[in-house]
């Protein structure tokens, strides 16, 4: 078991499901052809090419960015993610959060509270508030249904092929529908998978294809953003407010500019969490996969990044 940091908190989990496997953590990983499988985050450039026995590369979370990054990333040996039903549950509610303490304005019903002030704030029913989702996976599918549940319209970006749509859900593929998903989005959420093609999507060119006091929500990559782009986005009354989960760099330094501005909703990196249960199971499914030479379906494909 090789990590770039300190992945104790997962021993007790592969224990519970496989007490007789042999887990080495962190840095004392012994001799290194002796390891199968890396289950890992963020492992140190190089480490895992020096393995001549690894079989699985896991990612502990849905993403797998941080590890195709690697440019001696073995890329023969299959690469898993993290499929837990959990997060897309966590992730939902945290999307619904961030869009409807946006649309109603509790943001400001915080600080009138703080000022003891009795004031009501315009209501915009949900259907009339147009919420899009860019990166319309298992999680962007998730995200959707939870939010036509309680009446917004949404509707969807994917750069890929088809999707299974939830009822009501409008999708729009493509480089060349892009702008027209854009036009009319009261609230954007980047769910999108951290590619050289997604990285620095939310631009100024992408605001301003947004409707003026537009809301945007990060739960993607930090690198998603470009960061200068969105304090003038808000500067100028392009974009209304945002609420990012995901940072360039993390924990966010204490000096950075969005600390300071009222209309940014800062949260480290919570939006979902998976099951440390889950993360063991799937491991032990995918090794003993490999091991009948089949190609787990949580296997990524490089070339794409997801």
């Amino acid at each position: 078991m090789s990590s770039g940091f300190d992945l104790s908190f997962l021993r007790d989990a592969f224990l519970r499901q496989s007490p007789d496997a042999d887990l080495r953590m962190g840095d004392d990983l012994g001799a290194l052809e002796e390891v199968e499988v890396a289950v890992c985050w963020n492992p140190p450039p190089g480490i895992l090419a020096r393995m001549p026995g690894l079989r699985l590369i896991q990612s502990i979370g849905a993403g797998v960015d941080h590890l195709l990054s690697d440019p001696d990333l073995p890329r023969a040996i299959p690469l898993c993610r993290v499929i837990d039903p959990g997060m897309a549950a966590g992730m939902s509610a945290y999307v619904l959060w961030a869009v409807i303490h946006h649309q109603r304005h509790f943001d400001r019903y915080l600080a009138h509270a703080a000022q003891r002030r009795w004031q009501e704030e315009p209501i915009v029913p949900p259907r009339r508030h147009v919420v899009g989702i860019a990166g319309f996976g298992w999680l962007g599918g998730a995200c959707a249904r939870a939010l036509t549940a309680v009446g917004f319209s949404v509707r969807g970006w994917h750069r890929g092929g088809g999707r299974t749509l939830p009822p009501g859900v409008a999708l729009y593929r493509g480089e060349e529908q892009l702008d027209a998903f854009l036009d009319g989005c009261h609230s954007l959420i980047c769910l999108l998978p951290l590619t050289p093609q997604t990285a620095g999507f939310l631009c100024a060119r992408l605001f301003a294809k947004l409707p003026r006091g537009a809301h945007v929500v990060n739960v993607g990559r930090g690198d998603h953003l470009v960061e200068a782009d969105l304090l003038a986005a808000l500067a100028s009354g392009q974009l209304s407010g945002a609420t990012l989960d995901a940072f360039t760099r993390e924990p966010l330094p204490r000096e950075h500019p969005f600390w300071n501005d009222p209309r940014i909703t800062i949260t480290p990196h919570i939006a979902s969490r998976t099951d440390l249960a889950v993360i063991a199971s799937q491991t032990l499914d995918n090794l003993a996969q490999v091991r009948q030479g089949l190609r787990p379906a949580s296997a990524v494909d490089a070339s794409r990044g997801y």
